[in-house]
């Protein structure tokens, strides 16, 4: 049996917590790591206390779920929540983060993003560029740098 890579390792946890996700658009997971140690997670699904979209409906709004917090963003709050800070991490995203991750992410200081799909949003990879946060998109078997 051969050992993955920390990349490898990382997307694969990314996707199992994709599968906790609630909202039945999207399946999104995000892991948000830092010297080859996992420091949170999050998945889209409802804010804490509501109901979630596989239970009570989507709140659809100019074609997105209102109702949904994005993986990425849940990530952060659970930093938040427990003390733990996310400044020089890198995100492993099922998913390229929107504008509104990106610039959440931008803000807690991570420092790298690799996603496995690909979601392009021209303002978040404009952001991303302007605040030195490395964007790439997964590839197995090619180093990402974790």
């Amino acid at each position: 049996m051969s050992r993955p890579d920390w990349d490898v390792y990382f997307m694969e946890i990314a996707r199992t917590v994709a599968t906790r996700a609630t909202c039945p658009r999207a399946s999104v997971g995000a892991v948000i790591v830092r010297d080859h140690r996992l420091l949170t997670t999050g998945y889209n699904g409802a804010p804490r206390g509501t109901g979630h979209c596989s239970d009570v409906g989507c709140m659809m709004v100019a074609a997105h779920c209102a109702r949904a917090v994005h993986a990425e963003a849940n990530a952060i709050v659970q930093g938040a929540l427990h003390g733990v800070s996310l400044d020089g991490a890198t995100a492993y995203c099922t998913h390229q983060p929107c504008a509104g991750c990106s610039k959440l992410l931008i803000s807690a200081g991570v420092r790298k993003i690799v996603f496995e799909i690909a979601y392009p949003d021209e303002i978040a990879t404009a952001l991303l560029s302007e605040a030195g946060v490395a964007l790439m998109q997964f590839s197995p078997g090619h180093d990402m740098h974790e």
